[in-house]
Protein backbone atom coordinates (compact mmCIF):
# COMPACT_ATOMS: atom_id res chain seq x y z
CA UNK A 1 0.00 0.00 0.00
CA UNK A 2 1.27 3.23 -1.16
CA UNK A 3 0.18 5.81 1.69
CA UNK A 4 1.30 8.72 -0.88
CA UNK A 5 -0.89 7.35 -3.60
CA UNK A 6 -3.76 9.97 -4.66
CA UNK A 7 -5.06 8.11 -7.14
CA UNK A 8 -8.73 8.87 -7.39
CA UNK A 9 -9.03 11.27 -5.14
CA UNK A 10 -10.74 14.99 -5.84
CA UNK A 11 -8.27 18.56 -6.09
CA UNK A 12 -8.73 22.07 -5.93
CA UNK A 13 -5.58 24.12 -6.41
CA UNK A 14 -6.88 28.17 -6.77
CA UNK A 15 -4.02 30.22 -8.33
CA UNK A 16 -2.87 26.73 -10.22
CA UNK A 17 -1.61 28.23 -13.48
CA UNK A 18 1.52 29.70 -12.77
CA UNK A 19 4.77 29.14 -10.38
CA UNK A 20 3.73 27.60 -7.14
CA UNK A 21 0.58 26.46 -7.42
CA UNK A 22 0.75 25.08 -10.90
CA UNK A 23 4.22 22.94 -9.65
CA UNK A 24 2.02 21.46 -6.74
CA UNK A 25 -1.54 21.20 -9.40
CA UNK A 26 1.30 19.02 -11.44
CA UNK A 27 2.65 17.15 -8.39
CA UNK A 28 -1.14 16.09 -6.74
CA UNK A 29 -1.86 15.26 -10.75
CA UNK A 30 1.26 12.98 -11.03
CA UNK A 31 0.49 11.35 -7.67
CA UNK A 32 -3.48 10.25 -9.37
CA UNK A 33 -5.66 13.06 -8.19
CA UNK A 34 -7.77 15.42 -10.72
CA UNK A 35 -6.72 18.73 -10.15
CA UNK A 36 -9.04 21.56 -11.06
CA UNK A 37 -7.43 24.62 -11.40
CA UNK A 38 -9.11 27.39 -10.19
CA UNK A 39 -7.75 30.68 -11.83
CA UNK A 40 -8.89 34.30 -12.33
CA UNK A 41 -6.96 34.64 -15.76
CA UNK A 42 -9.41 32.12 -18.25
CA UNK A 43 -6.60 31.74 -21.06
CA UNK A 44 -3.93 31.03 -18.44
CA UNK A 45 -6.27 28.74 -16.55
CA UNK A 46 -6.63 26.70 -20.21
CA UNK A 47 -2.80 26.55 -20.80
CA UNK A 48 -2.42 24.97 -18.05
CA UNK A 49 -4.81 22.04 -18.05
CA UNK A 50 -3.71 21.76 -21.85
CA UNK A 51 0.10 20.62 -20.24
CA UNK A 52 -0.66 18.47 -17.55
CA UNK A 53 -3.38 16.99 -20.28
CA UNK A 54 -0.45 16.51 -22.84
CA UNK A 55 1.29 14.66 -19.74
CA UNK A 56 -1.55 12.38 -19.51
CA UNK A 57 -2.93 13.71 -16.23
CA UNK A 58 -6.41 14.55 -15.15
CA UNK A 59 -6.90 18.39 -15.10
CA UNK A 60 -9.68 20.86 -15.77
CA UNK A 61 -9.53 24.46 -15.38
CA UNK A 62 -12.75 26.61 -13.53
CA UNK A 63 -12.43 30.18 -13.88
CA UNK A 64 -12.78 31.54 -10.63
CA UNK A 65 -11.76 35.08 -8.79
CA UNK A 66 -11.66 34.04 -5.28
CA UNK A 67 -12.08 37.32 -4.15
CA UNK A 68 -15.89 37.03 -5.21
CA UNK A 69 -17.63 34.61 -3.09
CA UNK A 70 -20.21 33.70 -5.55
CA UNK A 71 -17.76 32.84 -7.96
CA UNK A 72 -15.98 30.41 -5.36
CA UNK A 73 -19.64 29.22 -4.38
CA UNK A 74 -19.85 28.21 -8.17
CA UNK A 75 -16.73 26.57 -8.15
CA UNK A 76 -17.54 24.43 -5.41
CA UNK A 77 -20.96 23.65 -7.10
CA UNK A 78 -19.03 22.58 -10.41
CA UNK A 79 -17.06 20.16 -8.73
CA UNK A 80 -19.49 18.49 -6.45
CA UNK A 81 -21.84 18.47 -9.48
CA UNK A 82 -19.17 16.64 -11.69
CA UNK A 83 -17.41 14.40 -9.14
CA UNK A 84 -19.40 14.03 -6.26
CA UNK A 85 -17.12 15.53 -3.28
CA UNK A 86 -14.07 17.34 -2.75
CA UNK A 87 -11.13 15.84 -0.60
CA UNK A 88 -8.18 18.24 -1.04
CA UNK A 89 -8.36 22.08 -0.89
CA UNK A 90 -5.07 24.31 -2.01
CA UNK A 91 -5.12 27.83 -0.96
CA UNK A 92 -2.60 28.65 -3.14
CA UNK A 93 -4.26 32.25 -4.72
CA UNK A 94 -2.09 35.53 -3.33
CA UNK A 95 -1.03 38.98 -4.00
CA UNK A 96 1.67 40.99 -3.24
CA UNK A 97 2.21 44.63 -3.71
CA UNK A 98 5.79 45.71 -2.30
CA UNK A 99 5.90 49.11 -0.58
CA UNK A 100 7.71 51.20 2.30
CA UNK A 101 5.23 51.14 4.95
CA UNK A 102 4.93 54.88 5.31
CA UNK A 103 3.38 54.50 1.67
CA UNK A 104 1.27 52.07 2.01
CA UNK A 105 -2.55 52.71 0.58
CA UNK A 106 -5.60 51.99 2.44
CA UNK A 107 -6.52 50.35 -1.24
CA UNK A 108 -3.64 48.52 -1.20
CA UNK A 109 -3.93 46.89 2.29
CA UNK A 110 -7.40 45.93 1.40
CA UNK A 111 -6.13 44.33 -1.57
CA UNK A 112 -4.19 42.21 -0.38
CA UNK A 113 -6.09 41.83 2.71
CA UNK A 114 -9.12 40.62 0.73
CA UNK A 115 -7.70 37.70 -1.22
CA UNK A 116 -4.30 36.50 0.46
CA UNK A 117 -6.49 36.22 3.62
CA UNK A 118 -10.46 36.87 3.49
CA UNK A 119 -11.03 35.27 0.11
CA UNK A 120 -8.33 32.14 2.02
CA UNK A 121 -11.08 31.90 4.13
CA UNK A 122 -14.00 31.81 2.20
CA UNK A 123 -12.66 29.18 0.21
CA UNK A 124 -12.01 26.86 3.83
CA UNK A 125 -15.12 27.76 4.90
CA UNK A 126 -17.13 27.13 1.62
CA UNK A 127 -15.48 23.47 0.74
CA UNK A 128 -15.34 22.82 4.37
CA UNK A 129 -19.00 22.72 4.52
CA UNK A 130 -18.33 20.29 1.96
CA UNK A 131 -15.97 18.26 3.36
CA UNK A 132 -17.68 18.70 6.82
CA UNK A 133 -20.65 16.75 5.48
CA UNK A 134 -18.22 13.60 3.79
CA UNK A 135 -16.80 13.75 7.36
CA UNK A 136 -13.06 13.67 5.64
CA UNK A 137 -10.61 16.13 3.83
CA UNK A 138 -7.32 17.88 3.21
CA UNK A 139 -6.89 21.71 3.32
CA UNK A 140 -3.20 23.13 2.48
CA UNK A 141 -2.70 26.96 2.63
CA UNK A 142 0.15 28.63 1.63
CA UNK A 143 1.48 30.90 3.77
CA UNK A 144 5.33 32.11 3.44
CA UNK A 145 8.70 32.25 5.25
CA UNK A 146 7.69 36.13 5.71
CA UNK A 147 5.14 35.34 8.20
CA UNK A 148 8.12 34.25 10.60
CA UNK A 149 10.82 36.51 8.97
CA UNK A 150 10.99 40.68 9.02
CA UNK A 151 12.06 41.65 5.00
CA UNK A 152 11.15 45.11 4.08
CA UNK A 153 8.61 46.65 1.75
CA UNK A 154 6.19 43.95 2.75
CA UNK A 155 4.84 44.35 6.02
CA UNK A 156 1.20 44.09 5.03
CA UNK A 157 1.92 40.30 3.31
CA UNK A 158 4.15 39.75 6.13
CA UNK A 159 0.61 40.50 8.12
CA UNK A 160 -1.42 38.61 5.34
CA UNK A 161 0.54 35.63 5.55
CA UNK A 162 0.89 35.56 9.56
CA UNK A 163 -2.85 35.46 9.88
CA UNK A 164 -3.09 32.33 6.97
CA UNK A 165 -0.70 30.51 9.45
CA UNK A 166 -2.66 31.28 12.58
CA UNK A 167 -6.09 31.03 10.52
CA UNK A 168 -4.59 27.14 9.92
CA UNK A 169 -3.92 25.88 13.18
CA UNK A 170 -7.76 27.91 14.07
CA UNK A 171 -9.13 25.64 11.16
CA UNK A 172 -7.58 22.80 12.36
CA UNK A 173 -8.86 22.96 16.39
CA UNK A 174 -12.53 23.36 15.03
CA UNK A 175 -12.45 20.74 12.09
CA UNK A 176 -10.49 18.27 13.47
CA UNK A 177 -13.97 16.54 15.17
CA UNK A 178 -14.67 16.06 11.40
CA UNK A 179 -11.54 14.39 10.41
CA UNK A 180 -10.16 17.40 8.38
CA UNK A 181 -6.59 17.91 7.98
CA UNK A 182 -5.76 21.05 7.61
CA UNK A 183 -2.14 22.57 7.11
CA UNK A 184 0.12 25.08 5.81
CA UNK A 185 3.23 25.09 3.36
CA UNK A 186 4.92 28.28 4.01
CA UNK A 187 7.60 28.57 0.29
CA UNK A 188 10.97 30.51 1.11
CA UNK A 189 12.64 32.57 -1.57
CA UNK A 190 10.84 31.46 -5.09
CA UNK A 191 11.69 33.81 -8.24
CA UNK A 192 8.03 33.37 -10.40
CA UNK A 193 6.36 34.78 -13.04
CA UNK A 194 5.20 37.75 -10.68
CA UNK A 195 8.14 37.97 -9.06
CA UNK A 196 11.24 38.01 -11.72
CA UNK A 197 10.11 41.64 -12.96
CA UNK A 198 11.04 43.05 -9.49
CA UNK A 199 13.87 40.67 -8.74
CA UNK A 200 15.41 41.81 -11.82
CA UNK A 201 14.90 45.29 -11.70
CA UNK A 202 16.63 44.94 -8.14
CA UNK A 203 18.96 42.16 -7.99
CA UNK A 204 20.76 43.17 -4.97
CA UNK A 205 17.44 42.47 -3.03
CA UNK A 206 17.44 38.64 -4.51
CA UNK A 207 20.97 38.74 -3.40
CA UNK A 208 20.54 39.53 -0.31
CA UNK A 209 18.23 37.26 0.35
CA UNK A 210 19.84 34.78 -1.12
CA UNK A 211 22.89 34.86 1.30
CA UNK A 212 19.93 33.95 4.10
CA UNK A 213 19.50 30.71 2.56
CA UNK A 214 21.64 28.14 4.19
CA UNK A 215 21.16 25.63 1.23
CA UNK A 216 22.62 28.41 -0.93
CA UNK A 217 20.10 28.54 -3.82
CA UNK A 218 16.55 29.66 -4.33
CA UNK A 219 13.20 27.24 -4.57
CA UNK A 220 11.40 26.38 -7.98
CA UNK A 221 7.60 25.54 -7.62
CA UNK A 222 8.94 21.71 -7.80
CA UNK A 223 10.36 22.25 -4.20
CA UNK A 224 6.91 22.03 -2.63
CA UNK A 225 5.61 18.81 -4.36
CA UNK A 226 6.34 16.45 -1.89
CA UNK A 227 5.38 18.33 0.83
CA UNK A 228 2.21 18.79 -0.86
CA UNK A 229 1.42 15.29 -1.61
CA UNK A 230 1.99 14.75 2.11
CA UNK A 231 -0.26 17.01 3.31
CA UNK A 232 -2.68 15.59 0.89
CA UNK A 233 -2.22 11.98 1.37
CA UNK A 234 -2.93 8.99 3.84
CA UNK A 235 0.48 9.65 4.99
CA UNK A 236 -0.21 12.61 7.42
CA UNK A 237 -3.35 11.52 9.13
CA UNK A 238 -2.51 12.18 12.00
CA UNK A 239 -0.81 15.39 11.05
CA UNK A 240 -3.27 19.02 11.72
CA UNK A 241 -3.11 22.72 12.50
CA UNK A 242 1.18 22.48 11.40
CA UNK A 243 3.44 24.93 9.34
CA UNK A 244 5.82 23.22 7.27
CA UNK A 245 8.61 25.65 6.47
CA UNK A 246 9.82 24.35 3.27
CA UNK A 247 12.42 27.49 3.10
CA UNK A 248 16.21 25.71 2.41
CA UNK A 249 17.07 26.54 5.98
CA UNK A 250 16.15 30.35 5.65
CA UNK A 251 14.46 30.23 9.44
CA UNK A 252 16.58 27.99 11.00
CA UNK A 253 18.67 31.00 12.70
CA UNK A 254 15.48 32.83 13.29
Amino acid sequence: MNIFDLTGKIAIVTGGATGIGFGIAKGLAAAGATVSIANRRVEMGQKAVESLRSEGLNALAVPTDVSDKASVAALISKIISDFDRIDILVNNAAVVKRSPAEEVSEEDWDYMLDINLKALFSCCQLVGREMIKQRQGKIINISSVIAQLVQPVRSVYAVSKAGVSHLTRALAFEWAKYNININAIAPGLTPTEFSNKYYKENPEVLGGFLKEVPIGRVACPEDYVGAAIFFASDASNYVTGQVLFVDGGMTIHQ
